[in-house]
């Protein structure tokens, strides 16, 4: 092969290689800490925000489920409530989105009311003791979970920006 056929060759593939580093999922990436893809989501006991015990057992392998761990005060979940609005708006019944509020600096009266007035959708539980936090391997708030129907973890990733859509859509089987 002539040298510079060769380096035309071996910067395509080059070139290639970065286009197709650039286009891996987010899913790909964020696998550091947490739980990983293709875990079994465990179950653990949380409260409602009206105190009363609520197992997450009867959301975790009933259905596809979206779980994040949220506060009132985080940045990053805040930016995430339009997605989890037009999440909700997408597949209603379909997913369950369940909401795991975290105890620092946070009541369950809080959490209560600022659901009631921004109109965020979905189930919100209380992790009084932190028992749901350690469970899921959380990490930090806007920490974020797609499991399929059978509670496997098909998405896991944190921050502001998350693109979920294509985790949900394999979750509900769209």
């Amino acid at each position: 092969m002539n040298p510079s056929r060769s380096l035309v060759c071996r910067t395509a593939v080059a070139t290639v290689a970065a286009a197709l580093a650039l286009a891996v999922p987010d899913v790909l990436h964020a696998q550091a800490k947490g739980l990983k893809v293709g875990d079994k989501a465990p179950t653990a006991m949380a409260k409602t925000l009206d105190g009363a015990p609520v197992d997450l057992a009867q959301y975790i392998g009933k259905g596809p489920v979206v779980i994040e761990f949220w506060a009132t005060w985080c940045p990053l979940c805040r930016r995430m409530e339009p997605k989890f609005k037009a999440l909700d708006a997408k597949y209603g019944k379909d997913l369950t989105l369940l909401f795991v509020v975290v105890p620092t600096n946070q009541t369950p009266e809080r959490a209560k009311e600022y659901v009631a007035r921004t109109g965020h959708p979905g189930t919100f539980v209380f992790d009084a003791d932190g028992s749901v936090y350690k469970a899921f391997a959380a990490y930090h708030t806007s920490y974020l979970l797609v499991l399929d129907k059978a509670g496997t973890v098909l998405y896991s990733a944190d921050g502001g920006d998350q693109d979920i859509e294509g985790a949900v859509r394999k979750a509900v089987g769209w």
